[in-house]
């Protein structure tokens, strides 16, 4: 067997200190979103660098890391956010930080592209040494209530347009919606939260080539925590694949959503268990991936993508 990658997942909540009492003084923080930003950068380089320190060769940061979960409300001023996914604060930082630390980095941003001015849920995909392979567009936008809180996720960006901007030697999928990289852990695929429940997304991330498929979410409630492991599990086992799904853990003021955590690895095999380590932190887990278990003979016999029949399925 060869040696594992370690993959490790941060799974924090806000790091801003200065956050309003209430929802009705959020508009208190106009001029300060930069200050917000940076607590949240310069929180997720100490855990970067703790990542790396225990082993790990890849960290995936959580869907919009760098800010608040700001989607529970509309709010215009959390639209002056978004950034650039070539240039902007946040994966100029992280840029450094993969650099500094030979780390491939998923880094999931609030992007402004300069080219249409839409905005998009984007994940960059940063390879070891600091170089963007690509980014990928969120491609499914929620916009709903549960029992707990509301998710208004279409005010604020739009849905994946597939026009994301080209990398030379960056997507070795042919899919344009579902690129794939080719980076220093394996190939890697994203699927940003509710991305995660349609049935096309791991197939295309599959048949792209992709091992690895990060999967940060912002999530909450009973029926998604519920599903949270199910879905993941079976679509790992049905691609032969590896899922990592990350997710908040805790509340964030002041909407204070209790946000369940519960991040986890799926393999083809079945869940991958955390790496044990004494003094654990919260807000990050790790896990040992043997790529080799997406490769030959599936211990179960199966071979469910060569004997699927494209022939008696509905549209």
């Amino acid at each position: 067997m060869t040696s594992p990658v370690r993959v490790a997942l941060t799974q924090a909540v806000n790091a801003y200190p200065a956050m309003p009492p209430s929802v009705e003084d959020l508009p208190s923080l106009a001029g300060k979103l930069d200050a917000l930003r940076d607590a949240n950068l310069d929180h997720h380089a100490t855990l970067i660098a703790e990542a790396k320190r225990r082993g790990a060769a890849m960290v995936q940061l959580g869907e919009l890391f760098a800010y608040p979960y700001f989607a529970v409300t509309e709010h215009p001023m959390w639209r002056e956010l978004a950034e650039d996914a070539f240039d902007g604060p946040s994966v100029t930082r992280m840029r450094a930080l993969a650099r500094e630390h030979e780390l491939v980095i998923v880094a999931p941003i609030y992007e402004l592209d300069p080219r249409s001015g839409r905005r998009f849920n984007t994940a960059v995909v940063i390879d070891a040494g600091g170089a963007v392979l690509g980014s990928y567009r969120k491609s499914h936008i929620p916009h709903g209530d549960n029992e707990q809180a509301s998710y208004r996720e279409r005010y604020y960006y739009d849905a994946s347009d597939g026009d994301m901007r080209p990398v030379a030697g960056g997507s070795v999928s042919g899919n344009r919606y579902f690129p794939v990289f080719d980076t220093a852990v394996g190939k890697l695929g994203v699927a940003i939260c509710y991305d995660r429940h349609f049935d096309g997304v791991m197939r295309s991330l599959a048949a792209g080539g992709a091992e690895i498929v990060a999967c940060p979410a912002v999530t909450f409630g009973a029926k998604s925590h519920r599903l949270w492991h199910i879905e993941s599990a079976t679509d790992a086992a049905r691609h032969r694949l590896f899922i990592a799904c990350s997710n908040k853990l805790g509340a964030e003021r002041p909407w204070d959503v209790a946000f369940f955590g519960d991040s986890h690895v799926m393999g083809p095999n079945g869940e991958v268990p955390r790496v044990y380590v004494p003094d654990d932190n919260p807000e990050l887990v790790l896990f040992d991936l043997y790529l080799e278990e997406c490769q030959g003979p599936d211990p179960a016999g199966w071979n469910i993508q060569g004997d699927r029949r494209g022939d008696i399925y509905s549209a």
